[in-house]
């Protein structure tokens, strides 16, 4: 064999090999140096048992209404595929607003808006499509939840210590109306309320296309998610 035809082989062997460890490596080169990781799920800040003393409230120390507050933020969590390899995407705002009524020791009425198209992560590319193809936030720029059912804690809140409750409520987006479920943990340190929440949602319930960029997909599930600090008016 002469030795052109040897290095030819060799060299077009190289590439073979390059190729398919390219194949293999990529997804696993995608999800772990070209996209950001992905924001912790919300929870209640670790101080937030420690911030006051404990003692139990009355019902007047929460009755009242409340105001969605600075320190709040929404957005979603997905997982995104590149040959069959999982990559977590978490996309995040703090225009959020929103009002809640309690009343009794039950909340009463809640409306939580969120401004679609200021959802950002860590792609331009990413964001655009999600704002605009999937979540046409020009014609839709927020999406809604909305309390329909009062919800009454199993006792009085105690500062400092977090509660579990339910609520459930029409979740809005993309100009579709959905009844939902949600799972809240919610503290009050003496001076202001935190709650936080996770919604499952599945894109076509809704009437929005998994966002698809080509060369990865949306899993066509996610999670909607929120922390919102809360000041008494």
């Amino acid at each position: 064999m002469k030795k052109r035809t040897l290095i030819a082989l060799v060299i077009a062997g190289t590439v073979v090999v390059a190729v398919g460890a390219a194949a293999f490596a990529g997804p696993y080169i995608y999800r772990d140096y070209l996209v950001a990781p992905a924001a912790a799920e919300p929870t209640l800040p670790a101080s937030a048992s420690a911030s006051a003393a404990a003692g139990p409230l009355s019902s007047e120390d929460v009755q009242g209404d409340w105001t969605v507050g600075d320190g709040s933020y929404a957005g979603y969590r997905v997982n995104e595929v590149l040959n069959d390899v999982d990559t977590t995407v978490t996309g995040r705002t703090d225009k959020v607003t929103g009002s809640l009524t309690v009343a009794d020791a039950t909340l009463t009425a809640a409306r939580i808006e969120v401004d679609v198209a200021s959802i950002a992560t860590d792609s331009g590319s990413r964001d655009s499509y999600f704002r605009g193809t999937a979540m046409r936030a020009a014609k839709f720029p927020t999406a809604t939840f909305a309390l329909t059912a009062p919800v009454k804690s199993s006792r009085m809140p105690v500062t400092g210590q977090p509660q579990k409750v339910s609520a459930t409520g029409d979740l809005t987006l993309a100009g579709v109306t959905r009844s939902v479920n949600v799972e809240l943990d919610a503290v009050f340190d003496g001076e202001r309320g935190q709650v936080v929440g996770r919604i499952p949602i599945t894109f076509a319930d809704f009437g929005v296309d998994a966002p698809d960029l080509g060369f990865v997909k949306v899993e066509d599930a996610g999670f909607v998610e929120f922390s919102l600090t809360l000041e008494k008016n």
